[in-house]
């Protein structure tokens, strides 16, 4: 491990590309030689212009996205998206349909009633736990958009397909897995995903629309809480964060030309999960949280046989340097993070702590 780095498995902010970083570092005095640093350079220079176009274009390039998708930055993380959505989306009169798979779905789910907007919950898996990925669902034929969380950090659970929403514009909440995995964007009016998972550091939230949902956007909305004011200004309203859209433009670049690409991107996603959940499937000592066919490439989710043993694992991962492996203090247990930048490497030399840690323990 370079600079005496650990192996990072936090769920956010999370790890970045190791080269990235270096890049950052290497630029950050003098930035494009412009004698300036990039947290010091005007967000209405040629500087600036070149960046945030650079990750316009990259993000559409990586998902294959058309001329009617347009790719914002807002500040504000994704929490912030639980309520813009059904502000700028869903009309008085109107009902939207949301799928509840664990605390981020419940929270925009709240979001939207606070609001005093119609909210049907057509489906949830919260009678286990939210263990699993609910199936066969059926959608109000009449609602304006569908929400869905693609990916569930806490409890481990991930969206394999999604659902046809038959026409109905598809909303989703992919904060833990964009530029994870190839999918087909046609059926997504909206998709946001707060940058400190999987693409950049916290501070910045992606948000990609359709022609269709902007023009929904109501006119006595306040500018900062309108779709339409990202889009027609390139996201240059007001001073975004521009560090943030930065690291970003960087992660993009590195999943293009140094990964190469989405489809290589899933292919290393899929060993560094199967390293982790094969171990668990061959012991009794390890316990995944998730249902098989609903589990997370991006957090996998397990118990051990008792609270002390999972305190003890904790503690020596830590001191082998292994971190970020506690699960999330409303569920407790253990969770390991397997980000885009998550390395192979990384992951192997924590399925390889694992079976030691249980023929010292089991």
């Amino acid at each position: 491990m370079k600079e005496k780095r650990i192996y990072n498995f936090n769920a956010g902010p999370a790890a970045l590309p190791l080269p990235v970083l270096e890049e950052i570092r290497d630029s950050f005095l003098n930035f494009a030689g412009s004698g300036m640093s990039i947290v010091e350079i005007s967000h209405r220079s040629k500087w600036f212009d070149d960046v945030i176009n650079d990750a316009v274009a990259r993000t559409k390039r990586l998902l294959n996205l058309d001329d009617r998708y347009h790719v914002l930055f807002i500040q504000g993380g994704a929490s912030l998206q639980f309520c813009m959505i059904p502000m700028n989306l869903l009309k008085d009169g109107e009902s939207a349909d949301y799928v509840n798979t664990g605390t981020w779905s419940a929270k925009a789910i709240k979001e939207a009633k606070i609001l005093g907007k119609s909210v049907r919950v057509a489906a949830s898996s919260e009678d286990k736990n939210f263990s699993y990925i609910p199936k066969n669902i059926s959608f109000s034929s009449n609602a304006a958009y569908v929400h869905i969380t693609s990916n569930n950090t806490i409890k481990g659970t991930q969206w394999a397909e999604f659902p046809d929403t038959k026409g109905i514009p598809l909303i989703s909440d992919m904060s833990s897995d964009i530029m994870s995995r190839r999918f087909d964007a046609k059926p997504f009016g909206l998709i946001y995903a707060g940058a400190q998972k999987n693409i950049g550091p916290a501070g910045v939230c992606m948000v990609i629309i359709r022609d269709d949902m902007l023009k929904r956007v109501p006119a006595t909305l306040p500018s900062m809480l309108k779709y339409s004011t990202f889009s027609e200004s390139n996201s240059l309203y007001n001073t975004p964060p521009c560090f943030s859209v930065y690291t970003i433009q960087l992660v993009l670049k590195w999943l293009e030309e140094t990964v190469g690409g989405l489809d290589k991107m899933e292919e290393i996603n899929r060993k560094k999960g199967a390293a982790i959940y094969s171990l668990i499937d061959s012991t009794a000592f390890y316990k995944g949280t998730a249902e098989p066919d609903s589990r997370s490439l991006m957090n996998v989710t397990f118990r051990l046989p008792n609270e002390e043993l999972e305190k003890k694992f904790i503690k020596e991962a830590t001191e082998n340097g292994f971190g970020g492996l506690k699960g999330h203090r409303s569920v407790g247990g253990c969770r390991a993070s397997v980000y885009n930048a998550t390395t192979l490497e990384g992951v192997e030399a924590l399925a390889d702590f694992m079976k030691s840690f249980e023929k010292k323990n089991g």
